[in-house]
């Protein structure tokens, strides 16, 4: 059996079946999103997974899950846009400019914008949501640290319309930032009097000035999104959209969001995996979008256990034959990462391409080395009694390919002596173990157009240092990256930082995931960010 049949059967048969099921229920559900194509009226149901937005993850100004952002983009508009080419064009800010030394950001706003609750867009709303964004009390980390974390400085009401942001150091990647939906804006009424409840979510809770209005939502199955007519400042000068509604469609279960799209119950569907695409009509556009920014990796705890010997960390990475793994178990969607940067993110080190790949006998020499020769019964390591063993903290739900490339794993490394017990774990018991760090490693991919999210993970005091780095060297180059307007600075420093890595193995960069979206034929003007997410500015059926 070859080695993709032998992973592919694993994930494929329980979703054949449960895609043929629902394809036969949902027949009834294309008559009726075919009597609206084309109408005033026209509604587009997107099926995507979601199937953590009710735990808490309804505000990207709080949550660091993608999918926060992704259907929240439509509510939350942001003061610029970022185009295709990674320039930026005016939103809700007009015009810019920005200090010498990237210490301070005056934005001209539009004058002419209001919130979906009445209130005018201003200067005051603009300070409103940062200092929100960066009060303790929120308990942002990711928008917080993309304010600029502890060097956010405050932001100035100039005049009604003119609002500076200003920071104790130099810090380059704000415009970035400002672009995404983690920065965007609520209504201000609604921070004063619901700001608790935003993570909960709900109508007259996110209340943005985006192209739609949340005015229904059921917790954990769908999100109902009518047009804004009023709009008219897209970030390409777009007026209020073409569909009056856009139905979320929140189904964890990939095999079912495969089957609506098919079927025509949804005329999209999100967050599909790999091994759903050849099932998929083939009059289906079928739109695969690498993420920017940290591939799932894993990160080994250099603080915890065996791990805390670089040679161990580096006998791991080489342990583990990833090529023949990510081509079976993703189809060939995915391609496997050589670095801590993705290959579509600013200063991805392409000479990189190679280090760490499989190699058995290194790594059993490097255990050798540090001083792992004995076997127990079980063909596991062992040193002074102990077994050469590390745990594997997963966050719940787990994809089933990423369940069959965790099996790869293991079955590689015990190949070599290694032994990796995994513990897939509910959030509250998750965090028991990854708040004091107590695990040996986790995993995540983290999607990110520039490449200072790096920051977050390597930096000593970085909200995701799941490693426990500490080294003044790589706080000097994530320091060089944050704060340096020479674009040669920014890419020597992250260069450095992907090469110590690769020598250093913090993290194992594993495969590069993208976000893959069938669509019917009768969807037009579907635009996607830069992080691939689907934009509805210009949406019709």
């Amino acid at each position: 059996m070859s080695s993709r049949a032998r992973f592919a059967r694993l994930l494929t048969a329980a979703a054949i079946a449960a895609a043929s099921a629902l394809t036969l229920s949902a027949c009834a559900g294309a008559s009726s999103a075919e009597s609206e194509n084309g109408s005033a009226d026209a509604k587009l149901v997107w099926a995507i997974e979601g199937a953590n937005l009710e735990a808490g993850h309804m505000d990207p100004q709080t949550s660091q899950l993608d999918v926060s952002g992704m259907v929240q983009r439509v509510v939350l508009d942001s003061l610029v846009f970022q185009n295709a080419d990674g320039t930026f064009s005016p939103w809700l800010a007009k015009k810019w400019t920005a200090s010498d030394d990237a210490k301070s950001y005056t934005f001209t706003l539009r004058d002419d914008v209001t919130f979906t609750d009445g209130e005018p867009f201003n200067a005051a709303a603009v300070k409103a949501n940062f200092d929100r964004i960066i009060d303790p009390k929120t308990g942002s980390a990711q928008a917080a640290s993309m304010l600029g974390g502890e060097d956010y400085a405050g932001t100035t009401v100039v005049d009604e319309y003119t609002v500076r942001v200003d920071f104790a150091q130099p810090y380059a990647p704000f415009l970035q930032a400002a672009s995404t939906a983690n920065l965007g804006f609520y209504a201000p009424k609604v921070l004063a009097a619901h700001s608790d409840e935003l993570k909960a979510g709900g109508p007259d809770l996110n209340v943005g000035t985006g192209p739609f209005v949340l005015t229904d939502y059921t917790p954990g199955h769908e999100i109902v999104y009518t047009r804004n007519d009023d709009y008219a400042w897209g970030p390409q000068g777009q007026k209020a959209p073409k569909l009056k509604t856009l139905r979320v469609e929140i189904v964890p279960e990939p095999s079912v969001r495969a089957g609506m799209v098919n079927s025509g119950e949804a005329q999209l569907a999100s967050q599909l995996p790999p091994s759903s695409v050849s099932e998929l009509n083939k009059d289906l556009t079928v739109d695969v979008k690498d993420y920017p920014g940290l591939p799932y990796s894993l990160y080994l705890n250099e603080k915890h256990g065996v791990f805390a010997d670089e040679k161990v960390r580096q006998a791991f990475q080489l342990g583990i034959d990833l090529d023949p793994a990510v081509d079976s178990i993703f189809y060939g969607q995915f391609a496997r990462a050589w670095s801590i940067l993705g290959p579509t993110t600013p200063d991805y080190d392409k000479s990189l391409k190679g280090t760490g790949a499989f190699d058995p006998d290194a790594a059993n020499a490097l255990l050798d080395e540090a001083g792992w020769t004995g076997r127990d019964t079980d063909g596991y390591r062992t040193k002074g009694g102990e077994r050469l063993s590390a745990t594997w903290i997963a966050w719940t739900p787990v994809p089933d390919d990423r369940t069959a490339l965790a099996n790869a794993i293991q079955s590689d490394l015990k190949k070599i002596g290694f032994e990796v017990k995994r513990e897939v774990l509910e959030p509250a018991a998750y965090n028991e173990k990854y708040g004091p760090k107590n695990f040996d490693l986790t995993d995540w991919g983290f999607s990110g157009v520039d490449p200072d999210l790096l920051r977050s993970h390597l930096a000593t005091d970085g909200f995701q240092n799941a490693s426990q780095v500490s080294d003044p060297q790589v706080d000097a180059w994530v320091s060089q990256g944050k704060e340096s307007t020479d674009p040669a600075k920014r890419t020597e420093a992250y260069t450095a930082l992907q090469q110590w890595n690769a020598k250093h193995v913090a993290i194992v960069p594993l495969y590069v995931p993208g976000l893959i979206t069938a669509r019917d034929s009768a969807v037009h003007g579907l635009s996607y960010d830069l992080y691939g997410r689907p934009l509805f500015y210009d949406v019709s059926l």
